[in-house]
């Protein structure tokens, strides 16, 4: 089903899956923005099984002010079988309870007038939306990153989604990297953050990320600070051999820890400069122009165009 063209423009409902938060929203395709008033954000249990994870999705989407059309399209991460709607979690620190599930069958008859639902990996969904209306317009060539339960990525060229080729990781995927022989999430999460401060101050257990940047910003806690200058150091490291070899033009970074962007645009340039000086310095590095709505709105684009981004 196609979707609707309202006074607004051609609209599409849209949302955003992440380990701790659900985002819904409509999307004026002509506009490449969220409609004024029409979005919605709500916390997630990324642990719940599957019947309560289904019910925040669905009071989430119920909470729009409007309904354009019966196309819904979801960014989410993986692993998922985007084709089914079916999840594939194991072992990845959020959603195992739903391994297996069709999520695609339990939301149709639920979702607001959802007469079809398409799915979208999120880092995806994140770079073609920055691609589209953020950060990376007009750049050929351009990586995007989340850094937030996890870390997501994907790599762009021409305006299309890039899985293989040089310089790109398997699947594209920069969670597959590994930094000193351990998997690069182990140093570069918000777990990771959590349990790094956690050792530096021999605490049994930490505050969120969001108060470790709010110590890091008061400079009388210098633990916090050099987990963050460590942190994102080592990841420009593990990322600069792939960025000198792919030659974006810009890396965009989204997610909910680049929010404290102050605290990772330094080391992560540094740890980019200590691997390939030459070749990553002119590359620009930039915050997401739109960190929550960048998901949504590749989301909207993904779901009409087969992955490529009109300039």
């Amino acid at each position: 089903m196609s979707p609707v063209n309202t006074g607004h423009g051609t609209v599409i409902s849209v949302m955003d899956i992440g380990g701790t938060h659900v985002s819904a929203a409509n999307v004026d395709l002509e506009a490449r923005a969220v409609l004024p008033g029409q979005s919605v954000r709500q916390r997630l249990n990324g642990d719940a099984a599957p019947g309560e994870f289904v019910a925040a999705i669905v009071g989430c989407a119920e909470r729009l002010p409007a309904r354009h059309g019966s196309r819904w399209a979801i960014a989410l991460p993986g692993p998922f079988d985007y084709e089914r709607g079916i999840a594939q979690y194991e072992g990845v620190g959020k959603f195992d309870a739903l391994r297996g599930y069709n999520l695609r069958s339990a939301l149709l008859p639920l979702l607001p007038g959802a007469e079809s639902i398409s799915f979208h990996n999120d880092a995806d969904a994140f770079v073609l939306g920055e691609s589209w209306a953020g950060a990376a317009r007009g750049h050929d060539k351009a990586v995007g990153i989340t850094l937030g339960t996890g870390v997501g990525s994907g790599f762009v060229r021409d305006g299309r989604i890039l899985r293989r080729g040089p310089g790109i990781p398997p699947d594209g995927r920069v969670d597959m990297l590994r930094i000193a022989g351990r998997p690069l999430e182990v140093t570069v999460s918000r777990h990771a953050l959590r349990r790094a401060y956690a050792h530096a101050t021999g605490q049994s257990t930490a505050p969120d990320v969001r108060e470790i940047a709010q110590r890091a910003r008061r400079h009388a806690d210098m633990a916090a600070a050099r987990v963050f200058t460590q942190t994102y150091r080592a990841l420009g490291t593990a990322l600069a051999p792939y960025l000198a070899e792919f030659d974006p033009t810009i890396l965009v970074v989204g997610g909910s820890i680049a929010t404290s962007w102050d605290l990772v645009a330094r080391p992560l340039r540094a740890g980019l400069a200590d691997a390939e000086p030459a070749r990553t310095g002119r590359i620009a590095l930039e915050p997401a122009l739109h960190l929550a709505e960048a998901p949504l709105l590749g989301a909207a684009y993904l779901a009409i165009s087969s992955g490529s981004v009109r300039r």
